[in-house]
């Protein structure tokens, strides 16, 4: 009798004390009155690190190239484009793995406290754009599209007009190197002339086709990811003189590689400079060589970084382990050993701000060649928060600057109506 009513009690529903894992229902329907706009946004748009469409940093998707009236500052733009490689090919889905690995990048925990700003909660718009549809058939074409893309979307009216902020910038994730080209075509156009390169790389990238040896040479071969500068260098569109290579250490066909450098007018740090330079060396060289006003196009090769570093450990001697331990940024396309680190690529990053960049890429990312952790990826993710930060950050002082130009001028005519 006694268990009878033990177990009348125990599964009473009127005696059983609500647990955290009942489900009470207590709002099983919509309410009559429809929510308004900002409380479905309140309730429903937000995005964990690990949900939602993949967008680079979560950022609002809009194709841009077709929607016109969706105005912006700032535009992440893919160019999954790899068919000029000279070795191994993939990077077209490098934009598509950048995307995935800013996944951590969130509009609430953006912020950037080396700057003291997050700039996905700052004035300027900023949208991923999507990618540029580009042919993988007919290199001639694919150039012709990315040039067109690039003038599109790099001559509109921006979101937030300013005087400090005459035309929205792009952030382009390649794809291989060769997006250069049509990027600085498209500049070139937009601010009616030359700009400057600061060219972050392993390699060159200034050599004449010739140098790519053949006995079936055509005009289209010319196009490559090795030779992209040195087309740009002879079509105007890059100035003599106020650009430069950093991150240097690949092999050459000879001294004349150099010789046909310095015509086009690059300075040349090498990755080994960095040991006696330091990062803050290799900043005040690029910043001297550049300035702060010269318009400039900032390209990164990921292949600039080291693409397997390897530390003997005292607790596994498994070469297998260690790789997988201390293996920098082995995705991309023509790795070359004796790169930087992730560190010190950002840290001369950041000492870059005050540069008048009025475009970026971020290319050679080649994820089927990246480990399990997708590091190169995560690496060129983190890469382009800080150049976003900066853009934000530049922008920033110059709207102070404005202001306090505009302020003084005021109370000098203040003073002059006084006397």
């Amino acid at each position: 009798m006694f268990c009878v009513l033990l177990a009348v009690l125990v599964l009473s529903p009127f005696t059983w004390t609500s647990s955290f894992y009942d489900n009470p229902e207590q709002d099983p329907f919509p309410p009559t009155s429809p929510d308004s706009v900002e409380e479905l946004h309140r309730k429903w748009d937000f995005e964990w690190g690990f949900s939602g469409i993949s967008t680079f940093a979560h950022l609002k998707y809009v194709k841009c190239l077709s929607e016109k009236d969706r105005p912006f500052d700032i535009g992440i733009i893919g160019a999954p484009f790899d068919t000029a490689v000279s070795y191994r090919p993939g990077a077209r889905f490098g934009p598509r793995a950048i995307r995935a690995a800013s996944a951590r990048q969130t509009s609430f925990r953006g912020f950037n406290p080396r700057r003291g700003l997050n700039p996905y909660t700052s004035p300027y718009t900023i949208l991923d754009c999507g990618d540029i549809p580009v042919t993988p058939f007919d290199n001639a074409l694919a150039l012709h599209q990315m040039t067109s893309a690039f003038l599109e979307l790099g001559s509109r009216v921006p979101a937030f007009t300013h005087s400090t902020n005459p035309k929205p910038k792009l952030l382009t994730l390649g794809g291989d190197h060769t997006i250069a080209l049509p990027a600085l075509r498209a500049l070139s156009k937009i601010y009616g002339g030359p700009v400057a390169v600061l060219h972050f790389d392993a390699h060159l990238d200034t050599w004449h086709p010739a140098k790519y040896p053949s006995a079936w040479p055509s005009a289209q071969s010319d196009f490559t990811h090795g030779s992209m500068f040195w087309i740009a260098s002879n079509e105007g569109l890059i100035l003599n003189g106020s650009s430069a290579h950093a991150g240097l250490r690949s092999r050459l066909m000879g001294w004349d590689d150099y010789e046909d450098d310095e015509r086009q007018g690059f300075l040349r740090i090498s990755a080994d400079d960095i040991d006696e330079m330091g990062t803050a060396g290799i900043v005040s060289a690029i910043m001297e060589r550049i300035g702060t006003d010269t318009p400039t196009y900032l390209s990164l090769d990921i292949d600039v970084l080291d693409p397997g570093l390897v530390s003997v450990s005292p607790f596994s001697h498994s070469e297998a382990t260690l790789m997988s331990n201390y293996q920098q940024c082995p995705g991309t396309g023509t790795p070359e050993a004796g790169g930087w680190t992730s560190r010190e690529m950002i840290r001369i990053l950041r000492g870059l701000e005050t540069l008048n960049v009025v475009g970026a890429d971020i290319v050679e990312v080649a994820p089927a060649y990246d480990g399990a952790g997708e590091q190169t990826a995560l690496v060129a993710a983190q890469v382009g928060f800080e150049i976003l930060t900066s853009w934000v950050g530049r922008g920033l002082s110059e709207i102070e600057k404005a202001k306090g130009k505009a302020d003084e001028s005021q109370a000098l005519g203040n003073r002059k109506d006084e006397l």
